[in-house]
């Protein structure tokens, strides 16, 4: 054997050594295991792809405690080892197929901490496909008839809508690009969109949670749109009105811009005074509270139903009332106006008139403790009474004689108020400070007593 034949079966041998290692071996990548809600119809040997390229390949399917698919994977280097972030996806190449599955991963950024060998993804890293199957689960008989029934509204929604269905698809074009523009925009900010989609998660689950109040939120929208739909000639019309509704109010827009500068300046002039605030908001808190009950009142008293019964009731018959006293006003102003002067008069005399009426009236009330009555009318100046010289007795007099004592009582000239006892604060007698002399009265003529 020569020499060159020795190193050509030397490099076959090497070659058919690697060929089987390469095909063989099992010491080689890096193996994961990643949870799944189901298994999806995966089997060992499916490949786990990374972009579409395969990256490695199913090593074993086992169910855990809690009924999950456990599915360990082996990954080729340089694609493994993995970083933390890393995802997973059970991927079919069409719903019918059945034994076309594969994962397929995401790798997580490289400046992530690393995936140690046998590390688990969980299953908020990885998604279950769903199957064909399963769609049509979900089309149990109730959903089929909800169905047909959203079909056949939406056949009568569109009768004789033709006209207007075909300028609706003239602007679908623009809105699917707008659309294509949002998604692009959301797919440039990856973290953004996540927090998005766990969000919106959240809000389905929460709804899920709260599935009657839906479905009565579905019935009553339906029975809104079901509305709406009854009134279409009503609707077409306010769709007529739209465009220059929203002219004018981009009009409107326009110069609110002005007048978010000045709410700026504003908002900055009352910054130093925002921490006072608070305590006025409380107490206007409860102010609005203490006073909701009487602003009830005051919309029952301001509109309450029936007639002649309400505050509107009231105003609209103002103008009668007016017509009627007109004329007496105008008489009562007149009156008052010439009344003036004779009131301004009399008005010192109100103790004289009050201490006439309470004390007269005692004159025929009861005098002791036994409940007589007096039997008698006062006379005022019928007798007089003789003491110096005479005989001590009430002597009769004539009427002559009566007027000629009322007439020289007359000339008493007692001041405004001085027909009761002085009061306190030296209000009465009435002078006039100073003003009524003593050819007017005589402040001294005072009843006696303290």
């Amino acid at each position: 054997m020569t020499i060159a034949r020795a190193a050509a079966i030397g490099s076959l041998v090497a070659a058919v050594v690697a060929v089987a290692v390469l095909m063989f071996g099992g010491g080689g990548g890096h193996d994961y295991n990643l949870l799944f809600q189901t298994a999806g119809q995966l089997v060992k040997g499916n490949q786990v792809q990374i972009g579409g390229k395969v990256v490695g390949k199913i090593k074993d399917i086992e169910l855990t405690d809690n009924n999950l698919a456990k599915v360990k994977v082996n990954v080729d280097e340089p694609f493994a080892p993995l970083h933390e972030g890393t995802t997973g996806v059970i991927r079919v190449s069409s719903l019918p197929s059945i034994a076309n599955r594969n994962i397929s991963l995401t790798p997580g950024p490289n400046n992530a901490p690393k995936i140690p060998d046998g590390g688990l993804l969980d299953t908020d890293k990885t998604t279950t496909a769903v199957d064909l199957d399963q769609i049509f689960d979900t089309l149990d008989p109730k959903t089929r008839q909800n169905l047909q029934a959203l079909l056949k509204g939406f056949a009568n929604w569109y009768v004789g809508q033709g006209q207007n269905l075909n300028k609706v698809f003239r602007h679908f074009g623009p809105t699917l690009a707008s659309t294509a523009q949002m998604m692009r925009e959301l797919s440039a900010d990856q973290q953004v969109f996540e927090r998005f989609i766990v969000d919106a998660s959240r809000l389905v689950t929460a709804l899920a949670e709260r599935h009657n109040d839906v479905s009565g939120f579905v019935h009553n929208t339906q029975q809104v749109f079901g509305a709406i739909g009854d009134e279409n000639q009503q609707f077409s019309r306010a769709l007529k009105f739209l465009p220059g509704t929203l002219q004018k109010a981009n009009a409107s827009f326009v110069n609110l811009r002005g007048a978010l500068d000045e709410l700026d300046q504003l908002t900055n002039v009352t910054k130093p005074i925002a921490s006072d605030l608070a305590p006025f908001f409380r107490r206007l808190n409860t102010l609005v509270k203490t006073s909701t009950p009487d602003f009830h009142n005051f919309a029952l008293l301001l509109r309450n139903r029936g007639s002649s019964n309400d505050l509107i009731d009231l105003l609209r018959a103002l103008p009668k009332l007016e017509n009627i006293t007109r004329t007496s006003f105008k008489n009562g102003v007149t009156s008052l106006q010439k009344g003036l002067p004779v009131i301004s008069f009399i008005r010192p005399y109100a103790t004289d008139f009050a201490s006439f009426i309470s004390e007269f009236g005692g004159v025929f009330g009861y005098y002791d403790a036994d409940g007589h009555y007096l039997r008698v009318q006062a006379q005022f100046d019928a007798f007089s009474f003789s003491e110096n010289g005479g005989n001590g007795q009430l002597n009769a007099l004539t009427p002559a004689q009566r007027k000629d004592v009322i007439s020289n009582r007359g000339s008493e000239r007692r001041c405004p108020g001085g027909a009761t006892q002085p009061a306190a604060d030296n209000s009465n007698p009435f002078t006039d400070d100073g003003k009524l002399g003593a050819a007017d009265c005589d402040p001294s003529l005072r009843p006696p007593g303290p």
